[in-house]
Parts: C-alpha cells; structure tokens; sequence
C-alpha cells in the first residue's frame, strides 16, 4: 500500500515540474523573441474625391484642389501629398 502512494505522490510531483519547466521556457522565449519577427504597420492613407461637375482642370485646381492642399497641409504626420484634377470635373487628393 505504501509504494501505490509514494508512485502517486512522485507522479503528481513530476507533473508539476514538468508544467514549470513549460511555464518557464515559454517565459524565455517571449523575452527572447526579436522585434523583427512581428510585422510592419503600413501608415493610413486618406484619399479626398471632388466633384465640380461643368468645370476644366485648370477650375478645379484653382477652385478646389488648392484650397483642400492648404487644408491639408498641416496635418502632423503626414509624409506627402499628391492631387490630380482632370477634365471631367473631378480631382483627388491622396496622402500618406
């Protein structure tokens, strides 16, 4: 009778050493992990549509794309900007 307990008092003993041995070499790894393993964040981009039906492209810059850039400028963050009017009355403005 008493060898059944001590066999299932080391069983239970060995099973929680072997659970923190796990506990621990996750611990170690996580610490370990290099940064370059997780990905990289692309940064938002805002695009800006304008409709000025009847308008040329040189109306539509003046008139909207101009004033949305001086708008826009500001913006903290912001690497560039890049706009195209065309002659169907309709401009954009993309930035990043």
């Amino acid at each position: 009778m008493t060898d059944q307990c001590l066999i299932n008092s080391y069983s239970g003993l060995l099973s929680i050493v072997i659970s923190l041995i796990i506990v621990f070499l996750g611990i170690l790894a996580i610490t370990q992990l290099p940064v370059t393993q997780f990905p990289s964040i692309s940064p938002p981009k805002v695009n800006v549509t304008a409709d000025y039906p009847g308008s040329n492209n040189e109306l539509m810059v003046k008139s909207v794309l101009i004033p949305l850039e001086r708008a826009l400028n500001g913006v903290p963050g912001m690497k560039y900007m890049q706009s195209d009017a065309g002659n169907d009355g309709e401009a954009t403005i993309g930035s990043v």
